[in-house]
């Protein structure tokens, strides 16, 4: 975040990071903030177990995850699990069925920056087993865990790390 130095109002390398949140011109009155960025996990369950994906891509590649992502401008949380499932294992979702679980803030590093985000996690039950169609740029597998058996360790983030340990998904 520190590595940028110039203002894009004045264009004097008088730009400086916060530390947290924003960027500052002390030449002018340009001022950038860095909110946090809103992500989706989805627990994808069939009685005590449950889907992860293994991550094929930095960061964290080869670690377990759980379907999810980056909510997009002017969509909601719902509709960001149904597309990212849809887009990273082509499974068609029933938003109307997905359930709401918890909050958690987390960071994500990419290309060097460090972004803040809180991950709205939410439950998704499946009648049966699902084979999913993976996206192999972003996901190299799925494999189901029973929940009693997740390896914290081999989880890719804290905030799911923190989910598991601290919540408990309803039966």
């Amino acid at each position: 975040m520190s590595d940028l130095k110039y203002c894009p109002k004045c264009g004097k390398p008088t730009l400086m990071w916060d530390g947290e949140k924003k960027w500052s011109c002390s030449s002018c009155d340009y001022v950038l903030y860095h909110n946090v960025a809103g992500a989706v996990a989805v627990i994808i369950k069939h009685g005590e177990d449950i889907l992860f994906t293994r991550r094929n891509q930095e960061p964290k590649k080869g670690k377990l995850d759980l379907a999810g992502g980056f909510v997009d401008p002017r969509e909601s949380a719902e509709e960001t699990c149904v597309r990212e499932l849809f887009e990273e294992m082509k499974m068609k979702v029933d938003i109307s069925q997905l359930k709401y679980l918890a909050s958690l803030p987390n960071t994500y590093e990419y290309k060097n920056i460090l972004y803040n985000t809180i991950d709205l996690f939410y439950e998704y039950e499946v009648p049966e087993k699902v084979e999913a169609k993976l996206e192999l740029s972003e996901i190299s597998e799925t494999v189901w865990i029973k929940k009693n058996e997740i390896d914290i360790e081999d989880i890719a983030f804290d905030s799911q790390k923190t989910f598991f340990i601290q919540y408990n998904l309803p039966k």
